[in-house]
């Protein structure tokens, strides 16, 4: 049985690490994440994850591993921005308000899928123009969902959150530990020989 991270996420494979897992193998699927006319966030999340998963190319005993993180301002979905502009259109929005990030998780195993929905509630302080400006400086929001990281820079724009700090970097440890359990990979086990 072999192991297969379907993201190119370097942040993933960090927090896998955390777990003590090491993927097999690295297969991000290209998919179109574009959301469906009057798609909720949630909803869209959960889709795209589960089109992630199914998308990977993969031996009938392997596990697959896919996740989504989507970031939503009410009904609004907050993708990666396309270039700064839209990065600083995102912030802007976000700027003194609470927004919630959702990630999703999904394992699956020939036809066998297990998935996970994590919702987290996040802050971001009101930003002055300097803050703005200087964020988007560094180019951290490049291949961000909502345009910012909370692992990053962008930690010191978030002074509150209520959920789970993993989830909001792209993969909640504690729903994937019981996903990667419940679907028999040996976490927690010794490897060795």
């Amino acid at each position: 049985m072999g192991f297969i991270l379907g993201s190119g996420s370097p942040r993933r494979l960090e927090l896998l690490a955390q777990l003590g897992v090491t993927p097999d193998d690295i297969r991000p699927p290209d998919i179109d994440e574009t959301p469906l006319k009057g798609e909720l966030p949630r909803d869209y999340c959960a889709r795209v994850t589960r089109e992630k998963v199914q998308a990977v190319t993969a031996a009938p005993d392997d596990l697959v591993l896919c996740a989504d993180t989507t970031v939503a301002l009410g009904r609004r979905i907050m993708g990666k921005p396309r270039d700064a502009g839209e990065a600083a259109e995102f912030l802007l929005a976000l700027s003194g308000r609470r927004h919630r990030v959702i990630t999703s998780v999904a394992l699956r195993r020939n036809d066998k899928l297990w998935q996970r929905d994590v919702v987290s509630q996040v802050k971001m302080k009101r930003l002055s123009d300097e803050e703005l400006n200087g964020y988007l400086a560094t180019g951290d929001w490049d291949g961000k969902a909502g345009g910012y990281a909370i692992q990053g820079p962008a930690g010191a724009l978030i002074p509150w959150i209520s959920g789970s700090f993993t989830a909001i970097v792209g993969l909640p440890l504690a729903e994937t530990a019981t996903l990667l359990q419940t679907a028999g990979y040996p976490l927690y086990k010794d490897k060795t020989p």
